[in-house]
């Protein structure tokens, strides 16, 4: 998963990338409201993490522009403002939640999966696919109702495609779930952690895409 930081405090960003990032997120920065512009019109996140306060213009700008042009990425505005006023006009201006600094990074943790899972049409906090269950809160898989040891890249393979039950995930996405954007590509692709979901969780879980990717199975 991929998401964007807004934020101008170099310290609390940094603090955040790495907490994030021993979750399986992805983060990348951006310190001003030109480099969040820049950013959200080029790239393609799961969610934004937003302060209001910022150079070259203000989280609600950036807000503002984003809901513009109809992009309805999840946005959790995180802030010192706690005035009553401030939350209604950040919530009003289409963020989907509020985050009055400071925070622990596990309540953050928490709101992003809930504004993840509202965006992907989800309510429960558990995904299904047939015999197989992931709650990404405990990173804990099971099949058939016992427990499965997956490795972090076995994980990271399997969130990724169930998040998008379905719908056919091209070998680059897969790798850079995997991987992360900016991660080295270590010499066993996705294909190998695909082999090992099917042999620990059936070999009908997964479908080939020949030529593009894989595809996670519905209704199995």
């Amino acid at each position: 998963m991929r998401i964007l930081l807004v934020e101008d405090d170099a310290m609390l960003a940094d603090a955040l990338v790495t907490a994030l990032g021993q979750h399986d997120t992805v983060v990348e920065w951006a310190g001003d409201a030109t480099a969040a512009r820049l950013a959200l019109v080029d790239h393609d996140y799961a969610a934004v993490l937003l302060d209001l306060g910022l150079p070259g213009g203000s989280g609600l700008g950036v807000l503002a522009a984003m809901r513009g042009r109809y992009d309805t990425t999840p946005v959790i505005i995180m802030t010192a403002r706690d005035r009553l006023s401030d939350r209604i006009g950040g919530l009003d201006a289409g963020a989907d939640d509020y985050l009055v600094k400071p925070f622990q990074v596990d309540e953050l943790q928490a709101r992003l999966r809930a504004v993840l899972r509202r965006s992907l049409g989800r309510v429960a906090p558990v995904m299904r696919s047939g015999d197989v269950e992931l709650d990404p809160a405990s990173r804990a898989v099971a099949c058939r109702g016992q427990p499965v040891a997956l490795s972090t890249h076995e994980y990271r393979t399997l969130l990724a495609l169930m998040e998008r039950t379905g719908k056919a995930l091209s070998r680059t996405a897969l790798e850079e779930a995997v991987y992360g954007s900016d991660g080295v590509i270590e010499s066993n692709t996705v294909a190998v952690y695909v082999h090992q979901l099917r042999r620990k969780l059936g070999e009908d879980l997964i479908e080939t895409v020949h030529g593009y990717g894989y595809r996670l199975r519905e209704g199995r």
